[in-house]
């Protein structure tokens, strides 16, 4: 008995279900990662446009030492400076530099979120193929037991001279292909569990089940791939703006505090001044430029009505998959009514056709036949089980909603 509980425990612990794996995909995946990274970076992008605002102060100092002394200069001068300055106007260029900024790290926000949902969508995908996959493992292992139980009858049917050789060879052949189907379908698990584990960002156990909840999505939400290409058309919009500040006055004060010491002095070369106080004013106003900034503008706008474009094509793109992903549900469920109908009728057929094979009154074709047609029916039947929740999956995602909300607990 504690041999058998240790046995199951271990299923128990390793057993993820696909929410916990896209919870955990969406903390720990590198590619999200390396997108929340970008993220923190145009924040701080944001931080230094808004610093940009308040005044600036510097210090300084100097020493100057000569050997041969001009007319009533020192040999030696030292110094040092505080300066203060502060841009009173500067065309608008800062306040549109800081909604540019603004506006890239909102298009890095959804990003971020894009990258999320999207691995999701990958994971999700993966998640329903692998447990399609070992169900088609699992209906073969089923038919090579039976294939074996068979195998071993008729070897000893052949050796009691009961039955002729090529009863023998019909069924080692099922039972050796059978192996065959059953290796590829473990590398298949394995090459999706591998892939899986790389989106995920961790080794995975065994797969629990899951599936999504049925709930109508008709309000579509713009995915966030198309939020982030409006962000950035915006971005290149106040970048535009900034760019006309430079045909605008610019004006600057500031204010330096000086003070002196002095060596190496005498009659001919006295001290000079102990401290000076200096306020500066300047103003700057671009005359001519030969058009170079009105043409750097145009580019801009140009690269601007690009992204519009782009951006037609991708709301009109959703909307296409959103209504394919609408007729795939729906074929999903026909498909699930007819694998239903064809695994009883398949399942019900073999069931009597191996009774009859066992008392000797059908031949090995007509059980193989049957076997085949229960194996297939078996894994059809779970795949379009699977399918449905694979297409559940894709509506939720092109309706631009948070796909782990809609799954089952």
């Amino acid at each position: 008995m504690k041999k058998l509980i240790l046995l199951i425990v271990p299923f128990f612990l390793y057993a993820e279900s696909l929410k916990s794996l896209l919870e955990y995909a969406t903390q720990n995946n590198q590619l999200v990662e390396s997108k929340a990274f970008s993220q923190q970076s145009k924040q701080k992008e944001v931080d230094s446009k808004k610093s940009n605002f308040y005044p600036t102060i510097d210090v300084g100092a100097y020493y100057q030492s000569v050997d041969e002394r001009n007319f009533m200069v020192p040999g030696d001068v030292y110094s040092g400076y505080a300066k203060v300055g502060f841009d009173i106007y500067d065309g608008g260029g800062k306040p549109a530099l800081l909604k540019q900024k603004r506006d890239e790290f909102s298009a890095s926000t959804h990003d971020l979120n894009e990258i999320k949902k999207s691995i999701s969508l990958q994971i999700i995908n993966n998640f329903f193929n692998i447990k399609s996959l070992e169900s088609s493992l699992s209906s073969r292992e089923e038919a090579q037991r039976s294939l074996k139980v068979q195998l071993d009858r008729m070897s000893a049917f052949y050796d009691a001279h009961l039955a002729t050789k090529d009863d023998v060879d019909r069924l080692q052949a099922a039972f050796d292909t059978n192996i065959y189907d059953m290796e590829s379908n473990k590398l298949q698990i394995l090459s999706l569990k591998l892939n899986l584990q790389l989106q995920v960002g961790k080794e995975i156990g065994n797969l629990d089940e899951s599936s999504f909840n049925e709930q109508s999505a008709d309000e579509i939400e713009l995915i966030d791939s198309i939020k982030s290409l409006k962000s950035t058309k915006e971005s290149i919009k106040s970048f535009a703006n900034s760019i006309d500040s430079i045909y605008y006055p610019q004006l600057r004060v500031e204010d330096t505090y000086n003070f002196y010491g002095y060596g190496n002095v005498d009659a001919q070369h006295p001290e000079g001044v102990d401290a000076q106080n200096k306020i500066m004013l300047t103003a700057n106003f671009r005359l001519y430029d030969n058009a170079t900034i009105g043409n750097s503008k145009q580019a801009v706008e140009i690269s601007s009505q690009a992204l519009s474009k782009r951006i037609e094509y991708k709301t009109a793109e959703q909307k296409m998959q959103h209504d394919l992903a609408v007729a795939r549900i729906n074929t999903s469920k026909i498909k699930i009514k007819s694998a239903s109908s064809a695994l009883t009728s398949a399942a019900s057929a073999f069931n009597t056709i191996e009774k009859k094979y066992t008392a000797g009154i059908v031949d090995n074709v007509t059980y193989l036949d049957a076997l085949v047609s229960k194996t297939k029916a078996t894994s059809l039947h779970k795949t379009s089980l699977n399918d449905l929740q694979v297409a559940y999956g894709i509506y939720y995602y092109y309706a631009g909603k948070n796909m782990k909300e809609f799954l089952n607990e």
